[in-house]
């Protein structure tokens, strides 16, 4: 091998090579879009995940609550065929006292006594015959009844057979609808809480860990402005006292599980992604009338600084790192980027034709 010694220029070239890398690295590990650990591909493979199991945890919520609403259907049904089954009933049982009528009453007149019997005993064959005839009349209603009773008891057993089995047919569905739901509720809270632990050691090491593009639902276009995620429960207000807040509050929190979809709540573009500190990861946006608004606590970001977004986009998943007690998007309305400049976020987007609730 020849010596670099012979090549100065060479090794120039190399050293400054060597220089840049290591600038990009240091760059890398600042406030936004570091690097490290297993890396952004793991980071969006986890996200995608969280997401995905997310729209699976709600196909199979639906379903299971079409289950539940087919049980109680099946319910309402069985209740009618109860009642069904117990006119049935009745109607079987009036049918054997008919039967037990008939054959008293064949017997009271002569219906067991033979032919010849009838014919020495007769006054005559006028009365002979009014005899045959009663007699046949009789073992007529006879021969109704007992058809129609045992036809009516094949119809018993039939309708009760088929309630038992669409019942046990729906309880089974429902059964099997409730295993689905709860296996992959158990796969989506282990995947939020790995989402957090990423996102915890990206705040403790004070660099964010890179956006991930998640698949994006469809949006109603119309709608210029929205709630920050769509499915929640209102927690702390804004300007409310407490022992976790240097002063009061400054924004309206939203009690959401970890990996929840955060949403920009109108058009606007991304002025800092940033990590560390009381609010964690958080995401600040311009909006096109000037506002900035704020989402903190997050567990992942969707978008990186400069970007431009929609009303509705997913721009984030939500967390609990930072100065959080638990799960939750904390979401602010501001007159800066900065916080000390937040307005009441209800308020503010209640005057956007968003009312919250």
């Amino acid at each position: 091998m020849r010596s670099l010694r012979r090549h100065p220029k060479l090794v120039l070239v190399m050293l400054c090579a060597a220089a840049v890398l290591a600038a990009r690295s240091t760059a890398a590990d600042g406030e936004y879009g570091g690097e490290y650990g297993d890396g952004p591909a793991a980071d969006a493979g986890l996200s995608t995940r969280v997401a995905r199991l997310y729209e699976d945890a709600a196909v199979a919520t639906r379903r299971y609550e079409a289950g539940r609403r087919a049980a109680q259907a099946a319910q309402g049904r069985a209740r009618k065929q109860e009642e069904l089954l117990g006119r049935e009933r009745r109607e079987l049982a009036g049918l054997r006292d008919d039967l037990g009528r008939i054959a008293r009453a064949q017997y009271r007149d002569g219906g067991g006594v033979p032919l010849a019997a009838q014919i020495l005993l007769a006054d005559g064959p006028d009365e002979l015959m009014r005899g045959q005839h009663a007699f046949s009349r009789a073992n007529v209603a006879l021969d109704h009844a007992i058809g129609t009773s045992r036809r009516a008891a094949a119809r018993l057993a039939a309708a009760e057979g088929r309630a038992k089995a669409a019942w046990k047919a729906v309880e089974r569905r429902r059964t099997e609808l409730a295993g689905v739901k709860k296996d992959i509720e158990d796969k989506l809270e282990q995947a939020r809480w790995e989402l957090q632990g990423r996102a915890d050691a990206s705040v403790a090491a004070g660099a964010c860990r890179g956006a991930v593009r998640l698949d994006q639902p469809e949006r109603d276009s119309s709608q210029a402005w929205v709630a920050p995620v769509e499915t929640y429960t209102l927690s702390a207000g804004f300007g409310r006292d407490g022992t976790r807040w240097a002063n009061r509050h400054t924004g309206q929190d939203f009690a959401v599980p970890i990996g929840t979809p955060v949403r920009a709540v109108g058009a606007g573009r991304v002025v800092r992604v940033s990590c560390g500190g009381s609010f964690g990861i958080g995401i600040v946006l311009r909006h096109d009338d000037g506002y900035y608004t704020q989402y903190a606590h997050l567990a992942a970001v969707a978008v990186d600084q400069g970007d431009s977004v929609t009303p509705g986009q997913w721009i984030g998943q939500s967390g609990t790192s930072g100065n959080s007690t638990g799960p939750h998007l904390h979401f602010e309305a501001r007159v800066t980027p900065e916080a000390g400049s937040a307005v009441d976020p209800v308020k503010w987007l209640a005057q956007r034709g968003v009312t919250l609730g």
